[in-house]
């Protein structure tokens, strides 16, 4: 029997090369897939007012119905936005390191940030590594390979979507309880970003969602705890299959 479709979609300014620690181990159960979002990796650049859909669009082809869709960070926005408008495409959805209904401070912190990636990349770079793998035991080769993906981002894609990522929250709350598929919600206890009280907000906000929080973890939960995100995940869908 056919294995059935994993689709990975990673994070802003990162592309299909940081699920490598977790597609090892699940590629005997899953057909991974892992493509780049649109304006990432190997993708040409995106127009500076790309938006959600732009970026949920832009990968849909790649998709086939009824996957298991899995989104980090800014993937996890694109994954709710194609559960949502795409429903034959999801069979599960998994976000991971997810953001959700942003408090106005919040919201304050990621525009913070946003301004110092486009006043001064480097800066906003080398903040970022530190945000997700800070006491981390993460070996630094491996961080030096996310420095590298980062840095070689075409600046104007980058921004424009670091500014979807700042903004989609926003625009999917209002429409969250229309996602009724089996639905997990997991990050890490130590993430600064996109925080355990977030992943609370969404799995309360799906209709069909449990949240998962992984103590001492930090942002890159993949990267950082592969074994212990790909158990929380397959565990996941081995039960949804008898919902």
């Amino acid at each position: 029997m056919d294995k059935p479709p994993l689709v990975l979609l990673h994070g802003v300014g990162l592309d299909r090369t940081m699920w490598e620690p977790a597609t090892a181990l699940l590629a005997d159960r899953f057909t991974v897939i892992a493509p780049d979002l649109p304006g990432h990796g190997a993708r040409p650049p995106v127009i500076d007012k790309v938006t959600l859909a732009d970026l949920a669009d832009g990968v849909a082809d790649r998709i086939p119905a009824g996957s298991h869709l899995v989104g980090f960070s800014l993937g996890a926005l694109v994954a709710q936005q194609l559960a949502l408008h795409r429903p034959e495409l999801t069979r599960t959805l998994t976000s991971v390191s997810s953001v959700c209904r942003r408090t106005p401070t919040e919201r304050a912190a990621v525009q913070a940030r946003l301004h110092t990636a486009e006043s001064d990349f480097a800066s906003s770079t080398a903040a970022s590594l530190q945000r997700w793998y800070a006491g981390t035991a993460v070996p630094s080769d491996v961080i030096g390979r996310t420095e590298d993906t980062l840095l070689a981002n075409d600046l104007g894609s980058f921004r424009g979507c670091y500014r979807v990522f700042a903004s989609a929250d926003a625009e999917l709350a209002p429409r969250l309880g229309e996602i009724t598929v089996p639905s997990l919600a997991v990050t890490g206890e130590n993430d600064p970003g996109s925080t355990p009280e977030m992943t609370h907000r969404l799995a309360a906000a799906l209709p069909s969602c449990r949240a998962v929080i992984v103590p001492g973890a930090r942002h890159m939960l993949p990267v950082e705890r592969p074994e212990t995100f790909c158990e929380a995940l397959t565990t996941f869908i081995e039960e949804s299959a008898h919902v």
